[in-house]
């Protein structure tokens, strides 16, 4: 082996080393699937939920009620995907002996932040100026862009779950009255797919 072979060869493992340290890799598969579980049950009760008719005072069914009770378990399912993703990523990052807040994580949360944060306040302004048909498009679309914006930083499958979920969610723009079936499309079936192939990519690394 030549200088230039051993030069080319000790570049290449410097860029390895710096992609690795602007990456976090930790994201679980079963997380995903869980993930996918929650959003599956949420959408059932959701479901329940829009179905019922609740009296008020003889007055028809009370449309305030019923965005109370989802937006109760709307958070509900997010706060236990959220806490479910963070103790499986750092027990699989302890796993693997990595850095849980790190360059890479820090990076990561940012970018996935910016599109959450600037499509939660949308959500809540069309929420309470009534435009009901809009909501569950926008969360996916929203969602969508997070993970498109993310990508970069975590692992690569994630640019193209982004990209599913932005027309699922264009998709629910278009077909409003089956938006509920595509929140569950979107948050639920899509995630076990992708949780599963996380899984069998992990499976195989390890095997290596």
């Amino acid at each position: 082996m030549n200088e230039q072979d051993k030069l080319l060869g000790e570049l290449k493992n410097i860029r390895e080393i710096m992609e690795r340290s602007s990456r976090f890799l930790s994201l679980s598969g079963l997380s995903g699937i869980l993930v996918g579980i929650y959003a599956l049950i949420g959408a059932f009760f959701a479901s329940l939920i829009i179905d019922t008719q609740i009296p008020a005072s003889g007055q028809p069914e009370n449309v305030n009620d019923k965005i109370i009770l989802l937006s109760i378990l709307g958070l509900s399912v997010l706060t236990l995907s959220l806490l479910t993703i963070f103790l499986l990523t750092i027990k699989k990052a302890r796993k693997q002996q990595k850095q849980i807040w790190g360059p890479g994580s820090k990076l990561l949360l940012f970018n996935l932040l910016i599109p959450l944060v600037t499509g939660g306040v949308m959500i809540l302004t069309l929420t309470v100026r009534g435009y009901y048909d809009i909501i569950i498009p926008c969360f996916l679309i929203f969602y969508g862009l997070a993970l498109v914006n993310a990508a970069k930083y975590t692992r690569p499958e994630i640019l193209g779950l982004g990209i599913i979920e932005i027309v699922i969610g264009l998709i629910a723009v278009i077909f409003s009255d089956f938006g509920l079936y595509l929140w569950a499309t979107g948050f639920g079936i899509v995630h076990i797919v992708y949780g599963f192939i996380f899984l069998q990519k992990e499976t195989k690394n390890q095997v290596k």
